[in-house]
């Protein structure tokens, strides 16, 4: 009743008296027997073609299907030539389809992709992997997906913000004590400002927000780290110190002269250093593996980005000092350092995102976000977070360097680690999402755009 309702009143317009309705083998097709007869009632002219065999429906189907035919409705085996509607119902496949569309189903996805009329998908667009956002050869583009009783992964994840439109929960009512525990949690804006660091007091000094270290910046990639000191700095860090790999490194920035930067040997007598992010532009050569070797050895949090991840998992002792730590330890990898840590390629990870977060997370004792479309947060204690902002403008060099430097601000300025992660991954895309409406795209969008649209969102969410 709830979906029929949903397409009524949100994707039916006055103009729209015909709707085709695709109902499959399993229980999803079941969901689209129930819409189909509410819209029948309504006095719409429903098209309904049915993909399975009666018999092997599931019982709750079947009798959705028989009170469709008793209330004057017929079924259909095949497309009718012909034929105009101005929407779709798909109701073919939800949430258990693990293999590929073939045959008879397959051309059904076809052809109402090819309809280009507005789709409203049941539960999941027919085609979308639930868990893992993968696509079983082709898949419904989806104008709205009414999703029943939980939010699913695939939604949020890999390509299924491409394919399912506005996202629309329904959850029927149930008794929650009934419902098993999340895979994960949704980390949208409201959850992301629970998270925010307490407003500034009158008598503010900079001891009071925390200092962050930076080491990274080897030559030719120092931008990197000027990059993760930057977005610190403007993120509420008190303090942000850089010390830089390069073999004849600057001795301030015109640019941001707010940075102290040092030797990277200093760093580490820096008693009220709150924490240290390692990775920026920090090259793979030996004096690398020494410092972040160092640093893995310390007490303090780490954000851990870029090289510092090719070189845990080339260098097994530095996975082992990584999984010893006690400290806090953030991982912020993409697809392809994730793999590597994880020793996979980045097409046999993509076919499961959140078991490749969950492992990260196990396997090196730390916090990580797996970036991408639907960046994956996951605890050492297996909770996930799938986060819903950002935008294909992230798709640029150096803002991955900015997400460091966020996290690394957070934690100086006393989140703990998961928090300071969560808010800061949010946050960033947040920004990301600000910029595409101001400019109208994401083309060109960049990283020193990202720090700035940051922190104007993060001081209005404080104020």
């Amino acid at each position: 009743m709830a979906a029929a309702e949903i397409a009524r009143d949100r994707l039916l317009t006055k103009e729209i008296n015909a709707v085709l309705v695709l109902a499959g083998p399993g229980n999803n097709g079941g969901d689209a027997f129930v819409v189909a007869r509410y819209l029948k009632s309504w006095w719409l002219n429903v098209t309904l073609v049915f993909s399975g065999e009666r018999e092997n429906l599931p019982d709750d189907a079947k009798h959705a299907l028989d009170k469709w035919l008793s209330a004057g409705g017929e079924i259909l085996t095949e497309m009718p030539e012909n034929k105009i509607w101005g929407a779709v119902i798909d109701g073919l496949f939800g949430i258990g389809l693990d293999r590929d569309l073939v045959g008879k189903n397959l051309a059904l996805v076809n052809t109402v992709n090819l309809m280009h009329l507005p789709v409203l998908a049941l539960d999941v667009p027919s085609g979308l992997g639930s868990d893992t956002g993968n696509c079983h050869g082709a898949t419904v583009r989806a104008t709205m997906t009414v999703t029943f009783i939980g939010l699913k992964p695939g939604l949020f994840t890999r390509f299924g913000p491409d394919y399912c439109g506005e996202i629309i929960l329904c959850k029927l009512d149930l008794d929650p004590s009934s419902l098993v525990t999340p895979h994960a949690w949704k980390l949208d804006r409201p959850y992301a400002q629970k998270l925010l660091p307490p407003p500034r007091p009158s008598d503010s000094h900079k001891g009071m927000f925390g200092s962050v270290g930076v080491i990274g910046g080897a030559t030719g990639m120092v931008g990197a780290a000027f990059l993760a000191g930057t977005a610190a700095l403007k993120l509420g860090a008190g303090r942000v110190y850089l010390g830089l790999m390069a073999v004849d490194p600057p001795v301030t920035s015109a640019d941001q002269p707010e940075l102290m930067l040092r030797p990277v040997h200093e760093l580490f007598k820096l008693a009220h250093l709150s924490c240290l992010i390692v990775g920026p532009g920090l090259g793979m050569q030996p004096d690398a593996h020494f410092w972040l070797s160092n640093a893995l050895e310390s007490e303090m949090p780490l954000v851990l980005d870029a090289d510092a991840l090719n070189l845990i998992a080339v260098h097994p002792e530095l996975a082992s000092l990584l999984r010893a730590r006690t400290a806090a330890s953030v991982l912020t990898p993409h697809v392809a350092e994730a793999a590597r840590l994880l020793g996979t390629d980045s097409s046999n990870l993509q076919h499961d995102r959140m078991a490749a977060a969950a492992e990260l997370a196990k396997r090196f004792n730390c916090y990580t976000v797996l970036k991408g479309v639907g960046s994956i947060c996951t605890f050492p204690d297996g909770r996930s977070y799938l986060n819903t902002s950002g935008n294909p403008g992230l798709s640029s060099s150096g803002t991955g360097d900015v997400l460091s430097g966020i996290i690394g601000a957070f934690l100086a300025q006393g989140l703990d680690a998961g928090n300071a992660l969560l808010l800061a991954v949010h946050l960033h895309g947040a920004a990301a999402d600000s910029l595409l409406e101001r400019y109208g795209g994401p083309v060109g969008m960049t990283a020193s755009e990202i720090t700035d649209a940051a922190r104007g969102l993060l001081n209005r969410w404080l104020h």
